[in-house]
């Protein structure tokens, strides 16, 4: 596995990006070490979480149906948008593979326990006897 060359400057915030791309690259960049392949992952999370935002902002101001070409009710085509960008965003963190904080690896553990022991308990009953 290639490590990331600690010789090897950080790149620059990318030009343009608004509010929610800022955070998102600010949150990242400060706490990973990324390959230029990553990188250029998280430019492109931090430009969609812009454009995910500027959806999310024009939706507030807009009615969630409209008329469709027949006169009836649809979804507005900004939720249908606004859906598909918040998917590309997850898709692209996703490649990332940021490991989880230690609070989420420990509830991750926990909750596959638990269900690691419902599992038995279906499979081979209760324990007890008679039960």
């Amino acid at each position: 596995m290639l490590e990331p060359d600690p010789t090897m400057p950080k790149p620059k915030r990318p030009r343009g990006l608004q509010e929610a791309g800022n955070d998102l690259w600010d949150s990242i960049s400060a706490k990973y070490k990324l390959r230029p392949d990553e990188w250029r992952i998280l430019i492109d999370a931090a430009r969609e979480a812009d454009l995910v935002a500027r959806l999310e902002d024009e939706l507030v101001d807009s009615p969630l149906m409209v008329k469709g070409s027949q006169g009836q009710l649809v979804a507005s085509p900004l939720v249908s948008e606004v859906r598909q960008h918040r998917a590309v965003l997850a898709q692209l963190l996703s490649k990332l593979k940021l490991p989880d904080s230690p609070t989420e690896q420990a509830r991750k553990r926990a909750e596959v326990s638990d269900q690691a022991r419902a599992a038995a308990r279906a499979r081979w009953g209760s324990g007890v006897k008679g039960a």
